[in-house]
């Protein structure tokens, strides 16, 4: 383990403070189920203002049925056959908690603002369903949406991933998957504070931030543990469930990556932003001075939350080549 200094990034005081006023589970061994019941089981926080529209789709999947959420907006300008933008949202937790209806608030903002429609995936949680089951429920999504893009009213060239801490790291696997099986070609990757990487090794942050605060250290190994088993950590770990392994990052589509500056992941995704540059991936990379795990999701009013929210619509609009 690297020497680890006294210094350290300070929180940003005030988000810090929102922080206090929300509860936010331990995500333990013990208190697994307790972590699970935290996130919404129903779409009703999305659609409650009657803005948006949800319906879901059952398919088979690698080896049981699997569900995919399908989210538009209701009072869409495009003619009714006239194919949308798609984000394919894939949820966080660590591997080890959340559902397709979590962290789908912010990309409803992006359904509204681009005309879009959003598919998110139910994939199997570790530790009942270790990997490939997670990156692989994934792809199986990702190829019905592409299928079916027709009748979803999605254009397939126009599709984008999108998944917050665990979520990202598996949208950077299905990057990953998605180019070497020769499968849908992605418009691009929006990772937030992705989680990359099962090894502690070189990533400085890992040590100096282990007792952060929303998703510590504990919780990390706990969370890949899970996924990966007696694998963690060792060299038999697929670059699909940990893509901060990867050896080739050549020929991905373009990528948004942020993260705090006062969080475990940190490091690791400063690496891995650079690496894509190395090799002529186009990367936007924000590293929010302050900021904690997931601080934009619990103190959304703060000032450094707006702003990281409006970021990440501003590229997506780049992206999709949309005007203001």
């Amino acid at each position: 383990m690297p020497s680890v200094p006294h210094d350290r990034p300070p929180y940003d005081a005030e988000l810090l403070a929102g922080l206090s006023a929300v509860t936010i589970p331990a995500f333990t061994a013990e208190n697994l189920q307790g972590a699970r019941d935290f996130f919404p089981t129903n779409a009703d926080h999305i659609t409650a203002d009657g803005t948006i529209e949800h319906t879901e789709r059952t398919f088979k999947g690698p080896e049981s049925d699997l569900t995919i959420s399908i989210f538009r907006p209701t009072n869409s300008k495009s003619p009714s056959r006239s194919p949308r933008p798609c984000i394919y949202s894939i949820h966080g937790g660590g591997m080890i908690v959340g559902n397709r209806f979590a962290n789908i608030d912010q990309v409803v903002v992006w359904l509204k603002a681009f005309d879009a429609i959003c598919v998110s995936i139910e994939y199997r949680l570790a530790p009942e369903h270790p990997d490939p089951a997670p990156i692989e429920d994934c792809y199986a999504g990702l190829l019905y949406t592409y299928e079916h893009g027709a009748e979803l009213g999605i254009d397939p060239s126009k599709i984008v991933l999108t998944g917050v801490s665990a979520g990202g790291g598996l949208a950077a696997g299905l990057s990953l998957l998605a180019r070497d099986r020769h499968g849908p070609k992605l418009l691009g990757q929006l990772l937030v504070a992705p989680m990359l990487d099962d090894q502690d090794l070189d990533y400085f942050s890992r040590h100096q931030l282990a007792d952060a605060v929303v998703w510590n250290l504990e919780s990390n190994r706990y969370g890949w543990t899970s996924l990966l088993g007696k694998r963690a950590g060792g060299n038999s770990v697929s670059c699909y469930a940990a893509p901060g392994r990867a050896e080739d990052l050549s020929g991905l589509p373009p990528a948004y990556i942020d993260v705090g500056s006062a969080e475990l992941f940190r490091d690791e995704n400063i690496g891995y932003a650079s690496r894509l540059l190395a090799v002529g991936v186009q990367v936007e990379l924000h590293v929010w001075p302050g900021a904690f795990h997931w601080s934009d999701a619990i103190v959304p009013g703060h000032p450094l939350s707006k702003y990281a929210v409006a970021t990440r619509m501003e590229w997506l609009r780049r992206l999709l080549r949309i005007d203001s």
